[in-house]
């Protein structure tokens, strides 16, 4: 699935990147909810991703020629496993989620420190136990610490955004 090799600088720069995306759609969904309602927000953003997926797709149709429909009697195959479909049903659930922690006292800041938190937790349970395929491996002290130092800098960061 993975290789234990380097990656090249760009991932870092993605990887980086996308956290910043991540807070600033964060910040957008709680514009929508704050005037709509969570589910709202998860259903504007889950269609103007939809709709920018269909763009994306044609663009890479249009130019690159990859990803074109096989040639006529030739049936799709769906190799990954039935639950790795399931990836919209929680990020329905993280948008109204993250909707409703953003308009609360724990702002922009604490809901995605605490996002954070959780996601690497949640990393390091399937780690451990090799969920979704995953290769189980041990968790050793470096893990703890991270998840330590990870939850000590999100409550830092949580008193901090306290009233002025």
């Amino acid at each position: 699935m993975t290789t234990q090799s380097r990656p090249a600088f760009i991932y870092f720069i993605a990887a980086f990147a996308s956290g910043g995306l991540l807070a600033a759609m964060t910040h957008m969904n709680g514009l929508v909810a704050h005037y709509g309602s969570p589910l709202f927000a998860s259903f504007v953003a889950h269609g103007a991703g939809t709709i920018a997926a269909i763009i994306f797709l044609g663009l890479i149709f249009a130019f690159s020629g990859k990803g074109r429909p096989a040639a006529a009697g030739a049936s799709p195959r769906l190799k990954a496993p039935w639950w790795a479909y399931l990836g919209g049903v929680s990020g329905a659930a993280t948008v109204i989620l993250a909707s409703l922690s953003v308009n609360s006292p724990l702002a922009l800041s604490g809901t995605i420190a605490l996002g954070l938190a959780g996601q690497v937790i949640f990393s390091l349970a399937a780690d451990r136990w090799g969920l979704f395929g995953l290769p189980a491996r041990k968790l050793d002290l470096r893990d703890f610490l991270t998840v330590a130092l990870i939850l000590g800098g999100s409550v830092a960061v949580i008193l901090a955004g306290g009233p002025a």
